[in-house]
């Protein structure tokens, strides 16, 4: 049995080194070995595109085929017309973000957060939509024909924007930014931006002049616009999730890798009443939201090379002439701050992705949150948590320890049998499982009570990886931001250390070569901690060490002296 628990560890354990090794040829610049991802080419920097299928500026197709993988060109019409139009570029600024605004079709193409730093240079804001060389990222919206006859304005539409404040002053709440379109087929488009003080949140008001002398029936559509690239300096080692994200109640949390989209290999829900679209990335998202009751087409598709949207289409009744019909919408544009996002609509918060843990790390986000507000530091926080956590399994570390307690005082016994029957191995693991019967001793025992905590655990690290308050966040001494490793890469030799003494404490495994190669796994093991953010090496230490603690006490009380097995080679 002992065996079979090994083999299965030297399973996990080689399955493991083939990830990290993967994913370090990635993080060297390196193609993957072994989980090769799709090419991407370089965003394009953007200005007025052709309008021709598959252009960044194109408009979306109706919304009888608003999931398909081809669109219609954009109508000679329209492009002729609009293509040409002069731009003009405001910016608007509130005490969150700058948000920039564009006057072909009144879209937003950049948000800078005044109190996020970037994390390659201090010195800069983060930016999260933004057009440039390096990025492209937008949020659109305008009107399409149902029945793909006529043009209404778009995206591409040059706007008129109306004179108001740029900047939101003291003791001001909320400032607005209104754009108006011209005339086209017979339907004007009038858009309104309104930012509150403290809200990355805006609300988006579009309303639909109909200045014909028939009922037109448009349909709004809104979209976010992105190169399929991670964000700039992320980390292979993190594993987190860039890319579009639908949200239904019905089919809940449904994202799609960039990659799928390019191989027309989406499964999202195709219309809905309720629920919101959005790109997700490391620590920060945006989203369009409508109301609920509201019908709405969903679509996911790409739209130029390393160019990919994803967005939503809602039919609007019949408007009679000189008559008009609004939509309420709103346009998130912002860090990943749970609370904020579970305020603003149902199942937001779930662009904070934890995956298929997050029936468990929820549950340590709010906690850890509580912690917070009376501790005032993040640091301080983890570790409280991790106390909390150790005590509230400390009864099954008990039976693990006890059990590992036991392996330790029958050790030198199977030690010496295995000398003995070493020409013999079936008689030889008969006689060990005679002595495991004799002293009651179980090998799985202490394996069991350890793995049932894996999942909690590995649910803490996904909550410590995802949550933006870490960004920035100081600790003590000198780790000023946990999310970042550690500069002098103290904590991570620290963490080191106690893995190693531990790895000290427990049986040695009667086999030399295990024996040895025990030592190795956490000195391999250890290697990615010197990559990792540095509130997650203090996790880590934190809860090392009180497993000593707590293994040194039970090893006593059991009258197993700690002792440590040091290597032999």
């Amino acid at each position: 049995m002992n065996d079979i628990r090994r083999s299965i560890l030297w399973v996990i354990f080689g399955f493991s080194m083939v990830m990290l090794w993967d994913q370090w040829q990635v993080y060297n610049g390196h193609k993957a070995t072994f989980f090769p991802a799709p090419s991407t080419a370089p965003a394009k920097a953007t200005g007025p595109l052709p309008a021709a299928s598959g252009s960044a500026n194109a408009v979306p197709p109706p919304a009888s085929v608003a999931a398909s993988a081809s669109t219609p060109p954009l109508p000679s019409a329209v492009a002729n017309s609009e293509a040409l139009a002069p731009r003009e570029r405001l910016t608007v600024a509130t005490d969150v973000f700058k948000v920039t605004f564009d006057t072909e079709g009144g879209s937003v193409v950049k948000t800078e957060f005044v109190h996020h730093a970037d994390m390659a240079d201090k010195s800069k804001n983060v930016v999260l939509l933004d057009e440039s060389k390096d990025r492209t990222y937008f949020a659109q919206s305008g009107l399409i024909s149902g029945n793909a006859v006529g043009t209404y304005p778009t995206h591409k539409t040059a706007m008129k924007v109306m004179p108001g404040e740029r900047t939101l002053k003291v003791g001001v709440n909320d400032l607005s930014v209104r754009f108006e379109s011209p005339e086209v087929g017979g339907v004007k488009l009038i858009k309104t931006y309104a930012l509150s003080r403290g809200s990355y949140s805006i609300n988006v008001k579009h309303e639909v002049v109909n200045t014909s002398t028939a009922a037109v029936s448009p349909q709004l559509y809104l979209q976010l616009v992105r190169d399929g690239n991670k964000p700039e300096g992320e980390s292979s080692f993190y594993f987190t999730f860039t890319g579009p994200v639908v949200y239904t109640e019905a089919k809940k949390y449904q994202k799609a890798e960039f990659s799928d989209i390019e191989k027309n290999k989406i499964d999202i829900e195709k219309t809905a009443s309720n629920g919101y679209v959005a790109m997700v990335q490391h620590y920060f998202a945006s989203a369009w939201l409508l109301g609920d009751g509201i019908k709405r087409d969903l679509f996911m598709r790409k739209i130029d090379t390393n160019l990919y949207a994803v967005g939503m289409i809602t039919p609007l009744d019949a408007i009679a002439p000189d008559t008009s019909r609004s939509v309420e919408s709103k346009l998130f544009a912002g860090p990943q701050v749970e609370k904020e996002l579970e305020a603003l609509a149902p199942g937001l918060e779930l662009v904070k992705d934890y995956g298929w843990l997050t029936i468990l790390a929820k549950p340590l986000y709010w906690l850890l949150d509580k912690l917070h507000s009376f501790l005032l530091n993040w640091g301080w926080s983890i570790v409280a948590l991790v106390v909390l956590l150790k005590a509230a399994f400390y009864w099954l570390n008990a039976k693990a320890y006890a059990s590992m307690a036991k392996m330790k005082a029958v050790n030198p016994r199977i030690v010496e049998m295995r000398e003995r029957l070493k020409d013999n191995p079936q008689q030889m693991q008969q006689e060990m499982m005679r002595i495991y019967r004799e002293e009651k001793v179980n090998p799985m025992g202490g394996c069991f009570p350890i793995m049932v905590q894996i999942p909690v655990f590995i649910a803490l690290y996904w909550v410590l990886l995802s949550s933006v308050e870490m960004r920035n966040a100081p600790w003590a001494l000198w780790i000023h931001d946990l999310s970042s490793p550690d500069p002098y890469y103290i904590l991570p030799l620290v963490m080191t250390a106690t893995t190693l003494l531990q790895t000290a404490l427990n049986p040695q495994p009667p086999d030399p070569m295990q024996a040895k190669m025990m030592w190795f796994m956490p000195l391999i093991f250890s290697v990615m901690f010197f990559f990792f953010p540095a509130g997650l090496v203090l996790y880590w230490i934190t809860n090392n060490v009180l497993s000593i603690a707590q293994q040194w006490v039970i090893n006593t009380r059991m009258g197993v002296p700690p002792q440590f097995n040091l290597p032999k080679f």
